[in-house]
């Protein structure tokens, strides 16, 4: 099987993972359209705008939060059985969906029920690009996330079409539908070589002691902000347009083109990754993303400066779903990778719940209804890449003192000279101290 690595094999995994994640991905970011059409038709009596945002952000916390119930599915059910479930799952949320009458209805369906599919489908895929791929391990990862951008584009535009020519209820089923066929054949495709080489699956333990350390809490400063910002842009686009003036079909025509440039940012964003460094590519894209918030959004009052906004803000925004599997490694190791991940994945789940409606709230009447919810985005992206800069420092500290190590330990020294290397876990320091018979340090 050594020599699938890199192989055809390993590219139809890429097609059918680029597929699956376009199909619940890309399905979840339509949300956006299916947002804006409630809050400007009374659909549910005695519900409010913050409701459908909580609806959403209820979706995209939940894939996160499960991720320990996914370990526990792959060394029951193994990979296939997994996937199916979610599947679905996945399609009944969204038939509950379509006959939902009452706020609480679509909570439950829209929100819990469609979260757990899509989590239960993306979990399981996030760890077979490193088993299939050595070389292009970025741009296979890249290319995979980019199937949630191409997913948006078509669900933006085909969502809103649907909802103008056959209301709510059918166009849950015609989504039910679609996924239900796609995300089968993707599910039959897909093939797990951990399985095939290694055997049955060991069930994993999550290292809690890795909130002890200073680079994971940077990582996870990180990855909280971005989630943040990203969840507020994701969903608020087309309702933004509206507020300015635009038409519905405007508004989706924005959160489609949003997803073009997702489609081509994500996989350039894995490419490059791998020649300039992951947390290098990541410090870019997310400081780009809070000056795109800061200084284009804030003054996007026209159709024509929208869209710019919106292709830009694609290429760049999400860029933290495409390099956080790669800057993880950077930071925990590949042996507490796993652990690192899903202690992760539960803490943005804060993030992907109350995001968008904090973003709704932030909300104000007059000319500028959206200046706060702007200026929070900027500045949650500000925050993320302040603590890539620090991680970064501590990268680069890191690989002074590997060098170090290195460098005392090939030196051709005496028998009483000797190098200690002293490591304080849980500590917000790493020391390298270099003793010799004359007691230098």
């Amino acid at each position: 099987m050594t020599s699938d690595i890199d192989g055809p094999q390993a590219w139809i995994i890429v097609v059918a993972v680029f597929w699956n994640n376009a199909h619940h991905w890309g399905i979840l970011s339509s949300y956006g359209v299916f947002l804006a059409y409630f809050t400007s038709h009374s659909t549910f009596m005695g519900s409010r705008t913050l409701d459908y945002a909580f609806i959403g952000g209820l979706a995209a916390s939940q894939a996160l939060m499960i991720s320990p119930l996914v370990t526990i599915l792959h060394h029951r059910l193994g990979l296939r059985m997994t996937m199916a479930f979610g599947v679905i799952l996945e399609t009944a949320a969204l038939l509950g969906a379509s006959w939902s009458t009452k706020i609480w209805h679509l909570y439950l369906s829209q929100g819990v029920c469609f979260g757990w599919g899509l989590g239960i489908q993306y979990l399981s895929t996030t760890f077979l690009i490193p088993q299939w791929f050595d070389k292009n391990r970025s741009l296979a990862a890249g290319i995979c996330t980019a199937g949630s951008g191409t997913g948006g584009l078509i669900y933006s535009l085909a969502t809103h079409a649907m909802l103008v020519q056959f209301g709510i209820p059918w166009s849950y089923r015609i989504l039910a539908i679609i996924q239900l066929v796609v995300n089968a054949i993707c599910v039959l495709v897909i093939r797990d070589r951990n399985s095939q080489e290694v055997g049955a699956y060991q069930m994993p333990k999550i290292n809690f002691r890795l909130y002890l350390r200073y680079e994971m809490w940077l990582f996870i400063g990180w990855s909280f902000f971005s989630v943040m910002g990203f969840m507020v842009i994701w969903f608020s686009l087309a309702t933004y347009g509206r507020s300015i003036g635009l038409t519905s079909t405007q508004g989706s025509i924005a959160t489609a083109v949003m997803n073009v440039g997702q489609m081509f940012g994500r996989p350039a964003v894995g490419l490059l990754s791998d020649r300039i460094g992951r947390i290098n590519i990541a410090a870019f894209a997310t400081c780009i993303s809070g000056l795109l918030c800061l200084l284009l959004w804030v003054f996007a009052r026209t159709y024509a400066s929208l869209i710019s906004f919106a292709l830009l803000a694609g290429i760049f925004f999400g860029t933290f779903w495409t390099v956080v599997g790669p800057v993880a490694a950077e930071v925990v190791g590949l042996n507490d990778l796993q652990s690192g991940l899903a202690i992760m994945w539960l803490t943005c789940a804060i993030p992907a719940t109350f995001g968008e409606a904090i973003g709704l709230e932030l909300r104000t009447s007059g000319l500028r209804e959206y200046l706060g919810t702007q200026l929070f985005t900027g500045f949650m992206y500000v925050g993320a890449f302040l603590c890539l800069v620090l991680l970064r420092s501590w990268k680069l500290r890191r690989h002074e003192l590997d060098s170090l190590t290195t460098s005392a330990t090939s030196t051709d020294v005496g028998t009483e000279e000797m190098a200690v290397v002293v490591h304080r876990p849980g500590k917000f320091y790493e020391d390298v101290r270099y003793v010799t018979s004359w007691g230098k340090v």
